[in-house]
């Protein structure tokens, strides 16, 4: 499975629902949505700042992971990112891809 961290960030209605139903039991619709998906939640932190919540997650795959987030965003709670995570042994194996590349301007 893919891992990817979901960045959101509450719209007022969604803050409104948080102040509402509390940290934990939104925590738990988090985990539901994404369990019920195939995927396994690591870890699951709010935050103050630009972004209120953070979820490292494993999803089977790039259709899943949209689904999650079409189906997140569509409440009109929150806005969300996705970020692709990639292992370090993932990266040695990238950087050793021959790829061809010319720069702009050059050639």
């Amino acid at each position: 499975m893919a891992k990817y961290l979901f960045q959101a960030t509450y719209t007022a209605q969604g803050m409104a629902g948080l102040r509402e139903q509390g940290g934990t039991a939104r925590a738990e619709v988090v985990r539901a949505l994404i369990e019920n998906a195939g995927g396994r939640v690591e870890a699951l932190y709010f935050a103050i700042g630009k972004h209120d919540l953070f979820v490292s997650c494993e999803v089977p795959d790039n259709m899943t992971t949209a689904a999650l987030g079409i189906a997140a965003q569509a409440t009109g709670g929150v806005r969300a990112e996705v970020i692709p995570m990639i292992t370090p042994e993932e990266i040695d194996e990238a950087a050793q891809t021959p790829v061809t590349y010319q720069p702009p301007g050059q050639g």
